[in-house]
């Protein structure tokens, strides 16, 4: 009976829903927040996840377990199995939550979640494999329903055997009295197949920056279709506050017909597509999202937070089973010049009720005073994530690593031990006759490295610990050491990324076929760099000179997925998923990013680890036009080297360190003893020791961290001194700065370097007195030996005069370092032609053509 009474409930839920889908969306959106107004923080109790509807449908109930957010912008998971084993189909989504507590989710599936937990930070990821978006929610959205004979398809062969629940906690005012979260959203499943399948095609718009004070600034997305006929039937739009109206068309033939437009500030729902629309081959997706910085006094840019903005255009479609593809992203502005005809439409913003603001805000009577505590609340994590810039980095001219005898020092790591890992290439280099026109190597007649190309050092006196790498590689490149200790490199001659444990001489795991570039799932072309994910093991290969992607693999070594195209010549500009030479990464663990030198384009691109959604671009005009390494540090730190400048460019070669979040440059740093070259590497400890490894000079430099002397620190920033007698000056100052550090006061020693001058002055007067003397005696007597002594003492070998250089040497402790006159060899704007460069070769060949996501 109460099996029969339960059903009888979820079908009058049901012919509710589809009685919904005939109103409009305000009327839909009131009812529906009268319905669940109370539910935003209250758990149920009820420990069914899955409920019967019968033979073949059922329901599953996806809730954070009782959570209680600690800070605003916080990302929560979790995940659900899905519940039977074979192939099922979603027909339908309801939403648990409410704008009081929660700012948005997102629903994914995937073959295995990030974490095991109850519920875990989403910084940790939300899937170890590809993730699809199947459903988003955010401003009390009503519930979506699908059309009949449509389903997202799970489990089974199609893959997706677990659900993962993001749940983004804007402002957590709302958990003042720490109750317990359970937001969530219940599924309706059925094991009917279904003859259409649904999938979700994301339009985001990546670089959009919105200037302070700006009345109206439009974010374009353009993206050309090229597979098999797809049916829209629903739209979503989000921005976050600054957003006026998002509309989104399908281009035919010069054509625009709408696909939906709406105001992101009203819910955002699902709203049916009004007009039935289909998606062909060669056809085109464009949306703009439009947008008003009134009321902001600094830039606003594409981010996650709450302060951040948004510019997305969800499309849920259908296609015949046999053609279906699940997700679809588009980030890019494929044609800008075609939005000079965009319907007026979609420039006009949608005025919205004050009550329905309101009730989209969560019906709170004090949002102003919300949304001040909410920036209050940022800024203040903003204020602590500010890092101290009151340091300085500068070259530790004690270390003697400048005088090891190596090849061309092409990747840098730090072991778990904190001891250098040096890859060089030994006797091999890379010149212009290394390969040919097609990227096969040219010079295997020589045959492998015979020397040891992986040199572990000690960091603090750079003896050699052990070596390794004999006879195993041909041009050596990148280099990156996981939680585990093993050492993953790449050959851009053999076109492989290999694995190798501290101490073997064969390879754990090898990535590629040896010698044979290529652009498929199993061929690299001249890869660049990898990096290993500490929490998930996954692989990622930057591929690299010829081809222009990152490529994700398996802990195992299995294909996952890939991102990035070639650089567009005919763009002003590289758009952010176009590489020039991606040719270093660096895992940025605190925020689940993976960032990207992008060398030849001059700047760094972060995206995130899961599904490779760019998430921001770092670009100065002080990188100058090549930006070759970046490295990471925990707590927030980015160290980057560039390249050489251009003839008549002014951006010297030096390194940099940037505060992560903001992208702002804290500090530069040259070397006082011999000029960077070509720094290719950088890697950096987490006391702020960095080492750079420069494979045109053939050297390691390290550099280490001191407090920031307000002179000094102006000079060091020019690459060039202007004058030794400067130098000579600040390396006094910075002498005089340091032993005040130790504890010193500057007045003691000021008068212990005037005690010696006094003393000197009274010698010489009681000498020249005593000449008088002497002279006037007769001028026959000699001088008694003591005199003599100190006389001899001050003239020095050549008993000509005063030499006070000799003098002060003397002395113990005195040394003539910091005083030595920089090296002007090896100037930035020469190359030795007998070690050529990377750069000559690196500016290789149009890459192959990539097939799109």
């Amino acid at each position: 009976m109460a099996g029969l009474v339960s059903n009888l409930l979820m079908l009058f839920l049901f012919f509710q829903n589809i009685c919904l889908g005939f109103r409009s969306p305000l009327s839909v959106f009131k009812r529906y927040k009268d319905n669940t107004r109370s539910l935003s923080g209250e758990c149920l109790g009820s420990d069914r996840t899955v409920i019967s509807l019968g033979l073949s449908d059922f329901a599953l109930d996806i809730r954070m377990p009782g959570v209680t957010p600690k800070q605003s912008d916080t990302y929560l998971c979790m995940s659900v199995p899905l519940p039977v084993d074979d192939e099922a189909y979603v027909v339908d989504f309801k939403p648990r939550a409410s704008m009081d507590t929660v700012h948005h989710m997102l629903l994914f599936a995937c073959d295995e979640p990030s974490s095991t937990e109850k519920y875990w930070d989403c910084d940790e990821g939300t899937c170890k494999d590809k993730s699809n978006i199947l459903y988003a929610w955010a401003r009390n959205a009503p519930p979506t329903r699908l059309p009949k004979g449509v389903g997202f398809r799970v489990g089974g062969e199609a893959g997706g055997r677990f659900f993962v629940l993001q749940v983004h906690y804007g402002d957590i005012s709302a958990f003042r009295d720490k109750h317990k979260d359970c937001s969530g959203v219940t599924l309706h499943l059925t094991h009917q197949k279904q003859p259409l399948i649904a999938g979700m095609y994301l339009m985001m718009s990546v670089n959009t920056v919105i200037p302070p004070g700006e009345k109206v600034v439009n974010a374009d997305i353009a993206c050309r279709y090229k597979r098999f006929p797809m049916h829209l039937f629903a739209y979503r739009v989000h921005t976050h506050r600054l957003g006026k109206v998002v509309t989104g068309y399908r281009v035919r033939n010069g054509q625009w017909t709408l696909i939906g437009r709406q105001s992101p500030q009203l819910p955002q729902a699902f709203y049916p597509v009004e007009h039935p629309v289909d998606v062909g081959y060669d056809d085109i997706f464009a949306a703009r999202c439009v947008f008003s910085g009134e009321g902001r006094t600094t830039e606003t840019h594409i981010g996650g937070t709450a302060n951040d903005e948004m510019c997305n255009f969800y499309i849920m479609y259908y296609m015949e089973a046999k053609h279906a593809v699940s997700y679809m992203t588009c980030t890019q502005n494929a044609n800008p010049e075609m939005f000079s005809n965009i319907p007026q439409e979609a420039n006009i913003p949608i005025l919205v009720k004050s009550d329905m603001l309101k009730m989209a805000h969560g019906h709170h009577e004090e949002t102003k005073g919300i949304e001040k505590s909410s920036l209050l609340q940022q800024g203040k994590k903003e204020e602590e994530d500010i890092l101290d810039r009151d340091f300085h980095i500068e070259e530790a001219i004690e270390w003697p690593g400048l005088d090891l005898k190596l090849g061309q020092v092409s990747g840098l790591a730090l072991d778990s031990e904190n001891n250098l890992v040096i890859f060089h290439r030994g006797d091999h280099v890379w010149d212009e006759n290394s390969f040919d026109s097609k990227f096969v190597y040219q010079q295997r007649g020589l045959g492998p490295i015979e020397q040891n190309t992986i040199l572990v050092l000690n960091p603090s006196n750079a003896k050699l610990l052990r070596s390794v790498g004999k006879n195993l590689f041909y041009l050596p490149h990148g280099l990156s050491i996981d939680k585990n200790g093993n050492y993953w490199v790449t050959d851009v001659a053999l076109h492989q990324v290999l694995k190798l444990g501290p101490d073997d001489k064969e390879p754990l795991l090898v990535l590629g076929v040896a010698l044979q570039p290529g652009s498929d799932k199993n061929h690299f072309c001249q890869p660049t760099d990898v990096a290993v994910d500490p929490v998930t093991g996954s692989i990622y290969v930057s591929d690299g000179y010829c081809n222009s992607r990152i490529i994700q693999f398996s802990p195992n070594g299995l294909y996952v997925m890939q991102w990035g195209e070639g650089t567009d010549t005919s763009l002003s500009r590289d758009r952010p998923g176009q590489f020039h030479i991606p040719h270093s990464l660096a895992l940025i663990p605190d925020f689940n990013q993976l960032c990207v030198a992008d060398r030849e384009n001059g700047r760094i691109l972060c995206f995130r680890l899961e599904t490779g959604e760019f998430i921001n671009e770092i670009k100065h005009k002080s990188f100058g036009r090549e930006l070759f390494a970046v490295s990471y540090v925990s707590g927030g730190l980015l160290f980057a080297v560039n390249g050489m400048p251009y003839p008549g460019e002014a951006a010297p070669v030096q390194g940099f360190v940037m505060n992560f979040s903001t992208g702002e440059i804290i500090d530069t740093f040259i070397p006082f003893r011999k000029s960077f070259e070509m720094p290719h590497d950088v890697v950096a400890s987490e006391d702020k020791t960095v080492f750079v490894g420069d494979v045109h000079a053939k050297a390691v430099w390290k550099f280490a961290f001191t407090e920031k002397s307000g002179t000094i620190a102006e000079a060091r920033l020019k690459n060039n001194p202007e004058s030794t007698d400067l130098l000579k000056k600040q390396e006094k100052q910075q002498h005089l700065v340091q032993q005040a550090k130790t504890g010193v006061p500057f007045v003691l020693i000021t008068t212990l370097l005037i005690i010696p001058v006094v003393v000197l002055l009274a010698i010489l007067v009681f000498i020249l007195w005593r000449k008088t003397t002497v002279y006037r005696a007769g001028g026959e007597h000699k001088l008694d030996s003591s005199s003599g002594r100190i006389l001899g003492k001050l003239r020095g070998k050549g008993g000509g005069g005063l030499n006070l250089g000799n003098f002060f040497a003397s002395h113990k402790g005195y040394s003539q370092k910091g005083f030595d006159r920089l090296s002007t060899e090896g100037s930035d704007q020469e190359k030795d032609e007998d070690d050529s460069s990377d750069s000559e070769e690196e500016c290789s060949a149009p890459p192959p053509a990539l097939s799109s996501s």
